[in-house]
């Protein structure tokens, strides 16, 4: 307890608290404009007469979005430093949301805008380095944890965006929500603060040499599971109530905002639980168990129960994120920024598949219910595939590391046929 105690004093004394404060509100806001479209597309999409598959890409363009400016921004903060490009961000989400109050009124308006809409969850890629650099490594999980927690700006648009729409229209809704983020970019300018460590930019052929990095596309693979399944659904499931349980469009996003609190509100335990058991163990456990939830909702069962499993699909995948992102800063020390970038963007585009893939099934097979089996099967393989990494892992990965993210002691591991990845960002810098 004493321990414990000393812990949480200690992590306050250190690193900068304005910053992770700065960057955790960048990210929430961000996140509420992320996820925009999917609370207004009851609205929208009736207004527009879309089908399913349409209304799945609707809300999935946002994600796809954030994939491809993730890595941008990403790059661009380890070469300008996170303070800069956090201001460049916020400015620029401010863009597609005066284009949806006055201009967007066809289909491919409202695609354009949502992939423009994907800078705002680009925010990822620079907050979380932002912060993670101002702390050691025995502090990575809680700081991205509280960081990370930013994505409970969902539950703002879940929560206001339906409502607003009803009492003002869903366009003037788009205009109501930058003022938040105006009001945020005046506080990150006043405490966000770069990290006095040296920034370590890197060119852009050596992205080449990154993805070459085994342990790169694993981590990507990882997280387009954990935050993929989370952001995607939370995209989604306004409209999932809404069709599946004919629920109004500010019922379904006051049901939407209960089972997406859990994963926000969740992601610090994650990073809590990882820095003490490790997110590796946590991971398999955590995958198993969505695996098996996601199973329950193929069935499509009644609402009251398909409430409560997707508030534990959602806790479980708010504690994945945290956990992945424990992984990520003990193995990537060299180049958080960039692989901050690129584990984000697979992250997205995960979370493009997932409202794309229900939206084609419930077209093709007539039923949501084939999609949630779909992504049951994923899990329940995401499983026995981390086991099987973790004994590279165990060869591959330093001794310190290997013990700070759980992986299993293995007595014939698979000995290593790459160099690591601190040796590759050596490589690199040279």
């Amino acid at each position: 307890m004493e321990r414990t105690e000393m812990q949480t004093q200690s992590f306050w004394k250190v690193g900068h608290w304005p910053t992770l404060m700065a960057a955790f509100l960048y990210f929430d806001v961000s996140f509420m404009v992320w996820v925009l479209l999917g609370p207004l597309a009851p609205a929208i999409t009736q207004h527009l007469h879309m089908n399913a598959t349409q209304k799945g890409l609707l809300v999935a363009l946002p994600l796809l979005g954030g994939a491809f400016f993730r890595p941008i921004l990403g790059a661009l903060c380890d070469r300008f430093g996170g303070r800069r490009i956090g201001l460049l961000g916020l400015t620029l989400t401010l863009v597609p949301l005066f284009w949806g109050w006055r201009y967007a009124a066809q289909p491919w308006h409202f695609y354009a805008l949502g992939f423009l809409l994907g800078i705002a969850g680009a925010s990822f890629a620079v907050a979380l380095p932002l912060a993670s650099k101002w702390y050691p490594s025995e502090y990575q999980g809680r700081v991205m944890g509280i960081a990370g927690a930013g994505n409970s700006g969902t539950l703002l648009a879940t929560l206001f965006a339906p409502r607003l729409a009803k009492h003002f229209g869903w366009a003037n809704t788009f205009v109501l929500a930058a003022l938040p983020v105006l009001c945020v970019l005046v506080l990150f300018a006043l405490l966000a603060k770069d990290s006095p460590t040296p920034r370590k930019a890197i060119a852009w052929k050596e992205y080449k040499k990154i993805l070459s990095e085994p342990d790169t596309l694993w981590m990507c693979l990882l997280y387009s599971l954990t935050f993929g399944g989370f952001v995607g659904l939370a995209s989604f499931l306004t409209l999932f109530f809404h069709d599946q349980y004919h629920l109004s469009a500010v019922r379904a996003g006051d049901f939407t905002t209960l089972v997406v609190f859990a994963g926000s509100y969740l992601r610090p335990v994650g990073g809590w639980l990882s820095d003490k058991l490790g997110g590796y163990r946590l991971l398999i456990g955590i995958f198993l168990s969505v695996g098996i939830c996601m199973g329950v909702m193929g069935r499509l069962p009644a609402f009251p129960l398909a409430t409560a499993l997707l508030f534990v699909v959602m806790s479980l995948l708010g504690m994945g994120n945290g956990a992945v992102f424990q992984l990520v800063p003990l193995r990537f020390p060299a180049i958080v920024g960039v692989i901050t970038g690129l584990v984000g963007a697979a992250g997205g585009i995960g979370g493009f598949f997932l409202p794309s893939t229900l939206g084609m099934f419930k077209d093709r097979a007539g039923s949501y219910g084939a999609g949630f089996d779909f992504y049951a099967v994923l899990f329940f393989l995401a499983a026995p595939l981390l086991l099987e990494l973790g004994r590279k892992w165990h060869a591959s990965w330093r001794e310190e590391v290997v013990a700070q993210a759980g992986i299993f002691s293995y007595r014939n591991p698979v000995e290593r046929e790459r160099p690591s990845f601190a040796e590759t960002a050596e490589a690199v810098a040279e």
